[in-house]
């Protein structure tokens, strides 16, 4: 395991792009599953959008080396070779020179099989129409939402003999379930023009003119505007302690060192591990927890959130910050959610539901050669 000179976020040497450029049959092969899509709508002469920013804190040195989740960039290769300067140092990336549009592309990295997919555009927005400003990202979104996926499609056996490893060297095995319907894909587009946003639903009855964060793809977290990056930053001007809670949540933690680093320029540079720099791993971070699974001892279907939001903070160190919930509760197809920020302590919580919290660093067991572990 390598962290930057900070100790903030993981590192690792310099690659070149084409070690990390995967073709059509080599992704298919790959067997990808639990990653992160990302599809980029870019030209060769298209700005800059800082694709380093938005892999940073999926890199954050609070996570440990295997829970980081690959990420692949579906998109143009010319514009990814101007961004390459920022990202080579970042571990578990790949890229497919295809289109986002592109269903054979999309199946090949086993979209159905991902965690999330992220549709973000670096052209310039069309200035004449803001209608038309978000008319790429909105198809990409439509076109995965129409597709179908066969539950036969990207599952292999274990294997055990020698060579048998995937393009990325991880073991081909048996991985989890996928979705069968495009629209029940994890999947958040990004959106120039808040009013776009009536587009990306088929099922939503909201009413064109409703403001963004009262829709229902904002609230389900399907759809993000630019203008939510104003409201943070008014956010933080009138409450400066809500700077630690964003930071986590967007930028993955930063200390005076790195930001000077990046403010010059310089980019992140390998260092040594010192117990100065580890510590800066003992930091917070986010978590989604099933409640499925039971985590909390005395808190089940029908528990007050006041009731968990005490014992989930007293018995094991977890701050609970939200609720993410079943739209449809009576439809055993339907997956969509929606988020309840910081819900009132009254409000009783189903078992299907899932729980956003901050936790606690967990440094793990240290490894240690020749010793077995009982």
């Amino acid at each position: 395991m390598k962290y930057d000179s900070t100790g903030m976020f993981h590192w690792c040497p310099s690659r070149n792009l084409e070690d990390c450029v995967l073709e059509r049959h080599q992704a298919a092969m790959t067997v990808l599953n639990g990653h992160v899509v990302v599809c980029l709508f870019a030209d060769q002469d298209s700005p800059l959008i800082g694709l380093r920013n938005f892999i940073m804190p999926l890199r954050s040195s609070n996570f440990h080396y295997h829970e980081l989740k690959h990420v692949v960039i579906v998109g143009d290769l010319e514009y990814l070779r101007k961004e390459w300067k920022t990202l080579y140092n970042l571990p578990k990336i790949s890229i497919l020179n295809g289109s986002p549009l592109s269903r054979a592309d999309l199946r090949a990295v086993n979209i159905n099989l991902c965690d999330m997919c992220v549709i973000i555009s670096a052209r310039v927005p069309n200035t004449e129409d803001t209608t038309l400003a978000d008319k790429e990202a909105i198809l990409a979104s439509l076109n995965i939402k129409a597709m179908q996926f066969d539950d036969t499609l990207g599952f292999f056996p274990m294997r055990h003999q020698t060579g048998d490893r995937s393009p990325l060297g991880s073991p081909i095995s048996m991985q989890k379930k996928g979705a069968k319907f495009g629209t029940n894909v994890p999947m958040i587009t990004e959106l120039v023009n808040d009013s776009n946003v009536q587009f990306l639903d088929q099922d939503d009855d909201d009413d064109p003119d409703t403001e963004l964060y009262l829709t229902q793809p904002f609230a389900c977290g399907t759809a993000f505007a630019i203008s939510v990056l104003d409201s943070l930053m008014s956010t933080t001007y009138f409450n400066d302690s809500a700077l630690t809670l964003i930071r986590t949540l967007v930028t993955g933690g930063a200390t005076p060192e790195l930001e000077l680093i990046l403010a010059e320029g310089a980019g992140l540079r390998g260092g040594y591990s010192t117990p100065e720099t580890l510590s800066n791993r003992d930091r917070c971070r986010i978590a989604q927890i099933s409640l499925s699974d039971n985590p909390y001892e005395g808190v089940g279907h029908n528990t007050t959130y006041g009731a968990m939001f005490t014992i989930a903070l007293r018995r094991y160190g977890q701050l609970c910050i939200g609720l993410y919930r079943l739209h449809d509760q009576d439809n055993p197809d339907s997956m969509k959610r929606y988020v309840i920020t910081n819900p009132p302590a009254e409000l009783r919580i189903k078992s299907t539901d899932y729980v956003y919290v901050l936790e606690q660093f967990d440094p793990g067991l240290e490894y240690e050669p020749g010793k077995r572990q009982f």
